[in-house]
């Protein structure tokens, strides 16, 4: 990755197979070793991930709940807002109550770094069987609350931390029981927070309305127990992890790569504009004058769109190259924000952007990690996907803040759309750029 000659090696070798693995196909990274640590040797042939099977798509299935869990609770937080600043915190500020679900996107992703430490160290199990116990947890306890810090404290860090140890395992799992159907793998893993995100909200609103705001939390953290049971019991790695330790100076190494610090720039900056339409799509809607019934699906509408979304994105990004797709949907996404969501003025209108916007960003959650993993040599995936989502977990904590503050000022709603839309496109352009440092001006090339 250092000079033009070895780029155009990688290059050649991504245009014969389709698919560019950097962690399997090259053993030796002068930085890294520059950064205190050995190069990988070359695995024996028999250890080669298997690339499917049995065993390998029960990891897949595995990860799909942690996935669900996480992501997909996640994904729901905008039915959360609604309800929490009509009901129980309507004494704050939109721009206070949105710090619930930020803080939650902040210690999902900000604890990625020891989290990947950990996974290192002992494998994917402990940790989904310790954030299994702090997510249900603290969904338990959100269950009991009623002032704003007990909400924070519960939903907003503890079953957070929790979410942080259970998906995160997951997806570095994957990466070592799939090369050439990685992205396919990636995209369906995806496809659980998709539905996790359609399933969520329907679930809490209706039993909110039959039992109560407490036994609807409970009734979901028992959902997520069984299912990240299922996990417990299949997801692992298929190679043994190998610890190594966490110094500043091999933090700091892969931020002297070119193309790892553009991904990691772009995708902070396209998580500054995806959450304002994932946490603010029914609060806008409701305050168009949207019927309150209908209120109520606008964020199952985005993620029932993600969901096709994310299943495109994998295997599209096996085929024509996930930089290459990711690109291209994530500029659609943007141009509809743009386009579609600020002049959106009748129902009609805003279902549809619902829809198209979650089809088209479903690239974001389901090519994240395939992105960085293929820039990153094979013992450096687990940490460098950690630190990647080290520096989302800052976007995550304060675009909904942000964007709370905006919504306040004199523009109205038109501010937080344009912000998310800008942010979106200067997101995916570096992206893109990192393609370009990669593959040269070579637009044809599979990437």
């Amino acid at each position: 990755m250092e000079d033009g000659g070895h780029n155009e090696q990688h290059i050649i070798a991504a245009e014969k197979d389709g698919n560019r693995d950097s962690g399997y196909e090259e053993p030796v990274y002068s930085k890294e070793e520059e950064a205190g640590y050995q190069a990988p040797a070359q695995a024996p042939l028999g250890n080669a991930p298997p690339d499917g099977g049995l065993r390998a798509w029960l990891v897949v299935a595995g990860a799909w709940c942690t996935s669900f869990c996480s992501f997909g609770w996640i994904n729901s937080v905008g039915a959360f807002q609604d309800y929490y600043e009509t009901t129980i915190l309507k004494d704050y500020s939109a721009s206070t109550v949105s710090w619930i679900p930020s803080l939650q996107i902040f210690f999902m992703m900000f604890l990625g770094p020891f989290v990947g430490l950990i996974y290192d160290k002992y494998g994917p199990r402990y940790l989904i069987i310790g954030g299994t116990f702090l997510h249900v947890f603290g969904l338990m306890m959100t269950s009991i609350s009623t002032q704003y810090y007990q909400i924070l404290l519960s939903q907003g860090v503890c079953s957070a931390i929790g979410v942080s140890a259970i998906f995160q395992p997951a997806l570095n799992s994957i990466a070592t029981w799939f090369t050439t159907k990685r992205g396919a793998a990636y995209g369906l893993l995806a496809t659980g927070s998709s539905l996790g995100g359609v399933v969520f909200p329907i679930m809490v609103t209706r039993l909110i309305k039959e039992v109560g705001f407490p036994w609807a939390m409970r009734i979901c953290a028992f959902l997520i127990l069984g299912l990240l049971i299922i996990a417990i019991l299949t997801v692992d790695a298929f190679n043994p992890p190998k610890f190594q330790p966490i110094t500043l100076r091999r933090m700091v190494a892969p931020f002297t790569e070119f193309q790892f610090t553009c991904v990691c720039v772009g995708l902070l900056l396209f998580t500054f504009g995806l959450y304002v339409p994932i946490n603010f799509v029914s609060v806008e809607a409701a305050a168009g004058g949207v019927d309150p019934n209908l209120v109520l699906y606008m964020v199952p509408i985005l993620n029932a769109g993600s969901l096709f979304g994310r299943i495109f994105s994998g295997f599209a990004g096996d085929k024509f190259g996930r930089y290459n797709v990711f690109v291209t949907v994530c500029y659609l996404a943007s141009i509809f924000v743009l386009a579609l969501w600020i002049p959106a003025a009748t129902t009609a209108a805003r279902i549809a952007f619902a829809a198209i916007f979650g089809f088209f960003s479903g690239a974001y959650v389901a090519l994240i990690a395939a992105l960085v993993v293929q820039i990153s040599p094979a013992t450096e995936m687990g940490f460098r996907m950690g630190l990647s989502f080290f520096v989302l977990s800052f976007g995550g904590l304060t675009t909904n803040p942000i964007s709370g503050a905006i919504l306040e000022g004199p523009l109205g709603w038109l501010g937080p759309k344009i912000f998310s839309g800008v942010f979106c496109l200067v997101g995916t352009t570096f992206v893109f750029a990192a393609r370009i440092k990669q593959t040269g001006w070579k637009l044809n090339a599979v990437f």
